[in-house]
């Protein structure tokens, strides 16, 4: 089943579920993420617990990494735009983040 593309009121309400993300609107609506991690490991492992998500979810999230700086960005490209699934995926992206945070 195809995901349908947000409206911004749709986009605006869901936001709240993820305050740790923003909202872009260029170049098509997203969701961006700036995290930073202990050291390379650490940022690599968050990466690998990502990736396994994007499999299962079959969403896969554009990102960038410099040693421990990771930088995620989540937009559906068969919409055009934010879907419900960015939503989910970034839920599920802080629900790692916070796991990896509370470790230790």
């Amino acid at each position: 089943m195809r995901p349908n593309r947000m409206t911004p009121i749709e986009i605006e309400q869901a936001s709240g579920r993820v305050p740790t993300w923003t909202v872009e609107s260029t170049p098509r609506d997203a969701l961006y993420l700036e995290w930073k991690g202990q050291n390379f490991v650490d940022t690599f492992g968050l990466m690998t617990a990502v990736a396994e998500l994007a499999e299962d979810l079959n969403h896969h999230p554009e990102w960038f990494n410099v040693y421990s700086r990771l930088t995620i960005r989540l937009t559906t490209h068969d919409v055009g735009g934010l879907s419900e699934l960015d939503f989910k995926m970034a839920e599920r992206i802080d629900i790692l983040i916070k796991q990896r945070t509370n470790v230790g």
